[in-house]
Formats: structure tokens, sequence, C-alpha cells
């Protein structure tokens, strides 16, 4: 896929866990999951700009576009 997810990078920055973003952001740990290892088909805006919210960063913080 030509979107990747850099989740776990700003996750990391923040030094913040998964069940502490899942906390703050109102979603399961296993969705969560699925979004950080890169499993997700969709993210939903309001989902995006919770995750921002959370960590303080830009949704090109977090989704990044490589061509391959």
């Amino acid at each position: 896929m030509a979107i990747i997810v850099n989740l776990d990078v700003m996750m990391a920055k923040r030094k913040m866990s998964l069940n502490e973003l899942s906390e703050k952001v109102d979603i399961t740990l296993s969705n969560l999951s699925i979004l950080k290892t890169g499993k997700a088909k969709a993210i939903r805006f309001s989902t995006l700009e919770s995750i921002c919210k959370a960590l303080d960063c830009q949704p090109g913080d977090i989704l990044e576009f490589r061509d391959e």
C-alpha cells in the first residue's frame, strides 16, 4: 500500500502507550492496533482528528504517501 501509517513513531515521540492513546481517543485497542500496524483500509476524519489532538500533531505526521 502506498499510504504509510506512522502512528507508532508519533506515539514514541510523545512517550504514549497504545492503552493511553486508546483511552484518550475513545477507540478500542484492537482498532487502534489495526491502524498502527497499517492493516486498516480506512480512517474516519473524526478519529484522525482525535488522534491528532491526543498526540498534538498534524495528520501528515501520522499518514505518509510513498510512490511504490
